[in-house]
């Protein structure tokens, strides 16, 4: 069993900052890719960002800027910062990974239950 448990999410006002924390476990042998997306009320899920296990980083273009995401690959978490949010940011955040549970395996992703961000105006 692999688990992706999200914390950190909250009620914040425009203009301030949470930082997200996903931390996987279970049985791991490696995790290639982890990363952040989100779902607003009434819309599809989008990428956030993402981070390889050598730490090279890939934003969607309006996060870039204000939020930086990072990893702790001893602890295999994964962590959002986000600075500057504002109202449009108010969405449910899933993190995922993709991880590989036995050496012969190819990478499976896995998925969060998701944590929610409220900003307000």
């Amino acid at each position: 069993q692999v688990q992706l448990v999200e914390s950190g999410g909250g009620l914040v006002q425009a203009g301030g900052s949470l930082r997200l924390s996903c931390a996987a476990s279970g049985s791991i042998f490696s995790i290639n890719g982890m990363g952040w997306y989100r779902q607003a009320p009434g819309k599809q899920r989008e990428l956030v960002a993402t981070i390889n296990s050598g730490g090279s980083t890939n934003y969607a273009d309006s996060m870039k800027g204000r939020f930086t995401i990072s990893r702790d690959n001893a602890k295999n978490t994964v962590y959002l910062q986000m600075d500057s949010l504002k109202p449009e940011d108010t969405a449910v955040y899933y993190c995922v990974a993709d991880l590989r549970r036995r050496w012969f395996d190819s990478d499976s992703r896995y998925w969060g239950k998701g944590t929610l961000v409220t900003v307000s105006s």
